[in-house]
């Protein structure tokens, strides 16, 4: 049985940890959205450090609480030092997280993200079209041999990428986090809807890539399915306050990481949420 204020609790309890701690969760993140990673980072309350060398990543993989890995925009280096440091944080049990950016885009991507089946993230996250790709791209029920991806856009449904989530979960024995206009996140076995948000996110670079990071930061403090599930309702209730305020994606963007900082445990937890128990295998 399912019990929400249990969830909501955790919830709580992890946002306060955070910003009780200022944990370091380091990434190796998109070029394109580096700034906006680290300040949504540091938003709510974590450290943030950006690499992409072998041996630095070694070392932020090794000194920090967690990792965000994002393969958006690859440099020939990440063919050394993605899947090593992924090997890293694997051996050394460190949560992390794998954004799957643009799975099905390129023989270097595909290679990439194949490897990291072996390594098993904490966390994925990544829009519905990513999901159901990177669950066939590791041959999991839900997938598709055929990505859907448009660059780096969803061409699916969020509830048409259920059941690759669930099954990416149940191989991971982390979180999958949907990101679509309502968001989903699953371990494998509980699965919660999280509304909120805004529109605006589509018009500005980097939201999904920054959840990512901010994913990361609570993977430092509690469990894969609490930290993913913490990250995405912050998204919601920032996206939603900063759309009243503002009236175009440019300010948009700054009042969005001015209320990912303002954001209390209890605006967080008690969030619009939909929570039940996975009913398929």
């Amino acid at each position: 049985m399912v019990n929400k204020q249990e969830i909501q609790s955790k919830m709580m309890q992890a946002v306060e940890a955070v910003r009780g701690t200022n944990p370091m969760a380091g990434s190796i993140t998109n070029t394109v959205t580096i700034n906006l990673v680290a300040n949504a980072q540091l938003a709510v309350g974590g450290s943030a450090a950006m690499v992409y060398l072998p041996d630095e990543a070694e070392f932020l993989a090794k000194a920090g609480g967690a990792m965000c890995i994002n393969v958006g925009t690859l440099l020939p280096i990440y063919e050394e030092t993605l899947p090593y440091v992924a090997k890293v944080l694997h051996e050394t049990g460190k949560p992390w997280v794998l954004d799957p950016v643009a799975v099905g885009i390129g023989s270097l991507r595909t290679k990439l993200l194949q490897q990291f089946k072996a390594y098993k993230p904490t966390i994925i996250r990544g829009n519905a079209s990513e999901i159901i790709a990177l669950a066939g791209l590791w041959g999991l029920d839900g997938g598709t041999e055929q990505s859907n991806v448009r660059g780096v856009d969803s061409t699916d449904s969020v509830s048409g990428a259920k059941a690759a989530a669930i099954a990416l979960a149940k191989w991971t024995g982390g979180a999958v986090a949907v990101s679509g206009e309502t968001d989903l996140v699953t371990d494998g076995s509980i699965m919660a809807v999280s509304y909120g948000g805004s529109h605006f996110m589509e018009k500005i670079t980097g939201a999904g890539c920054s959840l990512g990071g901010v994913a990361a930061v609570y993977a430092t403090a509690t469990s894969p399915f609490i930290a993913a599930l913490t990250a995405t309702t912050v998204y919601n209730v920032a996206g939603k306050r900063a759309e009243l305020k503002v009236d175009g994606p440019g300010s948009f963007q700054v009042q969005f990481i001015d209320e990912l900082y303002k954001a209390t445990a209890e605006d967080i937890a008690n969030n619009s949420l939909d929570i039940e128990e996975v009913s398929f295998l």
